[in-house]
């Protein structure tokens, strides 16, 4: 609201458009048409409230037809009174600047004025107005009466040349570019493997589910090397699932094996799934991959991935892997073990101190629900602020599971900690344990680190 009490002040003041805001920006337009409303009153007089001298300047003319700077009309377009918008958006015709003011006042909450600035839309709206429009549109469509401006910019963009379109496809904004896409679904604007492209490039999972399964959906014989090594080569799981599993359809199970050990486990689930649909057990492969311990090549996703369809005999296999050289070996080896539910606490203590915040993470989410059992000293003296910093949350994370009473202990042990993030969780135990207790608070231990903690929190 700010930036558009101001942007109006200095359009009232005289300031151009393009000075005054960014006129890209469908969010600058919004606070302009509410900045407006907020600064037009000058102040209550003896018979109410009083027009200010500018307003009563820009009525005068508006009524007189005399000419308007874009800036002056902005305003108007924008003015409490229904009647001054209903005469501003009389004036608009041929002014492409004020076309974003005509798409908010199609919602208007007036009936006139809304009925006026939507054949003024009709009029101007055509391929070349379209694209810059679409952001404020599509924003402007989740709003009450905001589904005029979208029907009416989807019929244009259907009969636009199909280039028109390609700005909408690469814009920054999501919401246009999932309207864009699927106007091209819909209308069969692009080919299977340009939308296979697009599923791979976009970053955005509902444009990626979109286009892979249209893509899909109109593969050929003759396209599909085309669709599928976009898909399977794409950097989103959505995409590379959507692939693997199309690999059934398309009868080429085989490359689906190459999958297996990929790094999403949801694409390691459609290739599991394909291969058993065409009778070939994955579990074997995971086994054979896993057997070579010492293999510096072996990819991270085949231990979890034997975790994952295997069983707790396999653990065996897991145990030599948390000596592998590569991180992510020992981490995901970690979290198959945890998969399986076989934690040997002893086995697993030493990898809390692995070099790699990855196993350092995955050891103690497998080591949490044992928590009560660890070394309470051993996990204290890991929150020294001379460690590694992840090796100071696993520790305090272990410490908060342990029970109240240690828990309030590590709590005020980092009270002063140089780390804010842990001093504010640390903070925030003191405070609970301050207002509600901790067990007993009639033990002296607990009594001496509430007396502690209040002092150190002031």
């Amino acid at each position: 609201m700010r930036e558009g009490v101001a942007a109006a002040l200095r359009l009232a003041e005289g300031a151009a458009l393009p000075d005054v805001l960014d006129t890209g920006d469908p969010a600058a337009w919004l606070e302009l048409d509410e900045g407006v409303r907020a600064v037009e009153w000058s102040g209550p007089s003896a018979h109410g409230w009083e027009r200010s001298a500018d307003e009563r300047a820009l009525l005068a003319a508006l009524a007189a037809g005399d000419p308007l700077s874009d800036a002056r009309l902005a305003v108007a377009l924008c003015h409490r009174d229904g009647r001054v918008r209903h005469r501003a958006l009389g004036r608009v015709a041929g002014r492409p600047a004020l076309l974003p003011l005509v798409v908010v006042r199609c919602t208007d909450w007036a009936e006139p004025v809304r009925a006026r600035a939507r054949d003024r839309l009709t009029e101007a709206l055509d391929a070349v107005t379209a694209a810059p429009l679409a952001p404020l549109v599509r924003r402007l469509g989740d709003r009450h009466r905001g589904d005029f401006a979208m029907g009416l910019l989807g019929d244009v963009l259907r009969r636009a040349p199909r280039e028109r379109l390609a700005p909408l496809l690469a814009s920054g904004d999501r919401t246009v570019r999932r309207f864009a896409y699927g106007l091209a679904v819909e209308e069969g604007f692009l080919s299977a493997a340009e939308l296979a492209r697009a599923a791979a490039r976009d970053d955005d999972a509902v444009v990626q589910t979109l286009c892979a399964d249209a893509a899909l959906t109109s593969v050929t014989h003759d396209t599909a090397a085309e669709v599928l090594d976009a898909l399977l080569g794409a950097r989103s799981p959505q995409a590379r699932s959507a692939g693997v599993t199309a690999l059934r359809r398309l009868d080429r199970p085989d490359r689906a094996a190459d999958f297996l050990a990929d790094r999403s486990a949801l694409v390691r689930a459609c290739a599991r799934y394909v291969l058993r649909q065409h009778g070939t057990d994955p579990l074997f492969w995971y086994r054979a991959r896993c057997a070579g311990a010492a293999d510096p090549v072996l990819p991270p996703g085949a231990a979890i991935g034997l975790a994952e369809c295997g069983t707790r005999a396999d653990a065996a296999l897991l145990w030599p892997l948390l000596d592998h050289p590569a991180p992510g070996v020992r981490a995901r080896a970690v979290a198959g073990l945890r998969t399986l539910d076989v934690t040997d606490v002893r086995r697993m203590w030493r990898m809390l101190d692995d070099p790699a915040p990855g196993v350092v993470r995955e050891t103690t989410l497998a080591l949490l629900p044992s928590a009560a059992g660890l070394p309470e000293r051993e996990l204290l003296r890991r929150l020294d602020p001379a460690r590694p910093r992840w090796v100071r949350v696993s520790a305090w994370r272990l410490l908060y599971a342990h029970g109240e009473v240690v828990r309030l202990r590590a709590a005020v042990a980092l009270l002063g900690d140089p780390d804010e993030r842990l001093r504010t969780r640390a903070e925030a135990v003191v405070r609970s344990a301050l207002r509600w207790g901790v067990g007993s608070r009639s033990e002296p231990e607990v009594v001496r680190l509430l007396v502690r903690g209040r002092a150190l929190l002031g």
